[in-house]
């Protein structure tokens, strides 16, 4: 029985040749499950043992996207006639080993905004609240172990949610065996990078990048106290443990629950629409925790369908979560990082100070940073306060008069931060360009991110040069 989504209503159709492909497909991808061998001592020889994986989750297995369409409907998955999930063309900024998948449009009316993609039941979908009752009380003693890292009542939702994706993998049965072998197998992000990438990036994609690595290390040692259900087998995988957690952090929705509480939920098909920093759709789940695609703009025929993962204003902290480059991004930040002390005082966040992609052109909150970090640098204490008052109360008027006063000083500052940026960068990719890409398989994606990097502020010092 395969269910699909008309538009203004929902509707049941029979389709027999697409249970039978399902079928098969279950058939063919139950041949990737991975028998676990270990070394017996007592018997001197090796022995297979009862524990069998779902899935292959080695970086070399490949993605089964035509079972998990089939697979979608079967398990009471909603979607709308036309929606159909397509092979991506390989790109640099995205997509490097072309198995990626764009869930795409293909009917021949226009959609209007509004209209439902997308419906999964909450029984189908991961939800961490859930998690805490469903894994019992050895999750409740790994979790308070958790609470020695930073950040961990933020974390701990993700946490759950990797846990059940183990769970889950450790089957050899799972209901969910098509969902899970069509995810990615090779990640490109911070948790997936090495210190030789780390050392390749600008000190702000690298700090990142790290914090996804460091978050990811606090979780395994956690895991590895013995408090949950998993089989020693899983507990010393390390690069079993790794993809866990990467599914858990790419693949998840933050909401707010009815209780103002955090959630992290993931709702198997709907994780595989892509992003963009002009989305036509939106992820949504109601009090039960169905979960529903809505489009949020007309969407043509033949388009993919889209939604945002973060703030695209700032892609380089979906660079280090996600592992891909946000193409279509407006802007980026300015990479001061060195005046981290300076942007907390002017009460400023990353997502404002920013560098124009296409044109250069620089925010006004750029230049307020580095006049006041240069107040600040010459000791003019009553001149930063000042200005910092002027900040704070929004006093355009004096804000310029000082900017006016300063503007050459500022000028010279900015042109030497830019500068001097761009001549690290050049290093740092000269370095990634010495690696291997077949024992370093991430630096495409680094190079790419340094040149997005560079381009923009070649543009920024082009701007710069003509004001002096």
């Amino acid at each position: 029985m395969t269910s699909t989504i008309t538009p203004g209503s929902f509707g049941r159709r029979t389709n027999k040749v697409a249970l039978r492909l399902c079928v098969v497909g279950l058939l063919a991808s139950s041949l990737n499950n991975v028998c676990v061998v270990a070394f017996s001592f007592q018997t001197g020889g090796f022995q297979q043992l009862q524990q069998q994986r779902c899935i292959d989750t080695q970086e070399t297995a490949q993605r089964d996207i035509y079972t998990l369409q089939q697979w979608a409907p079967s398990v009471g998955i909603q979607s709308l006639d036309g929606l159909q999930l397509m092979q991506t063309p390989i790109n640099q900024y995205t997509n490097l080993d072309g198995q990626d998948a764009s869930m795409v449009y293909t009917g021949q009316q226009m959609l209007p905004k509004g209209t439902t993609l997308m419906q999964v039941p909450q029984n189908l979908c991961f939800c961490s609240t859930k998690l805490g009752k469903e894994l019992g009380g050895n999750l409740e003693a790994t979790e308070n172990a958790l609470n020695q890292f930073p950040e961990a009542a933020e974390r701990l939702p993700l946490f759950r949610l990797m846990v059940k994706v183990l769970t889950e993998v450790e089957q050899g049965q799972s209901n969910y065996q098509p969902w899970l072998n069509s995810l990615p197998r090779r990640f490109y992000n911070g948790v997936a990078m090495t210190q030789d990438c780390f050392e390749c990036l600008p000190p702000y994609a690298s700090y990142l990048s790290r914090k996804e690595r460091d978050t990811f290390t606090s979780f395994a040692s956690v895991l590895r106290n013995g408090y949950l259900e998993l089989s020693q087998e899983t507990m010393n995988d390390d690069a079993l443990i790794q993809w866990a957690y990467n599914i858990a952090l790419t693949r998840h929705q933050k909401v707010l629950s009815q209780n103002g509480q955090i959630e992290k939920k993931i709702a198997p098909f709907v994780d595989m629409i892509n992003h963009s920093a002009s989305p036509n759709a939106a992820i949504q789940y109601d009090l039960m925790g169905n979960c529903r695609v809505v489009t949020t703009t007309d969407v043509a025929p033949n388009s993919e369908i889209l939604v945002s993962y973060g703030d695209s204003v700032n892609p380089t902290p979906i660079f280090a979560q996600f592992g891909f480059l946000v193409d279509d991004a407006p802007s980026i930040f300015c990479k001061a990082v060195h005046l981290q002390p300076q942007i907390t005082a002017l009460g400023l966040e990353h997502g404002r100070l920013l560098f124009d992609v296409s044109t250069g052109e620089v925010s006004s909150q750029v230049w307020d940073l580095f006049l006041y970090s240069l107040l600040l640098e010459n000791n003019e204490v009553e001149n930063a306060q000042a200005f910092h008052t002027a900040c704070a109360t929004r006093d355009e008027s004096t804000k310029q008069a000082y900017h006016g006063h300063y503007f050459a000083y500022t000028l010279n500052s900015l042109k030497q931060f830019v500068d001097g940026t761009i001549n690290e960068i050049d290093m740092l990719s000269n370095k990634a360009s010495s690696y291997d890409a077949y024992t370093h398989p991430r630096v495409p994606m680094i190079l790419a991110h340094n040149d997005l990097v560079k381009s923009t502020f070649q543009k920024v010092q082009g701007n710069l040069n003509v004001m002096g």
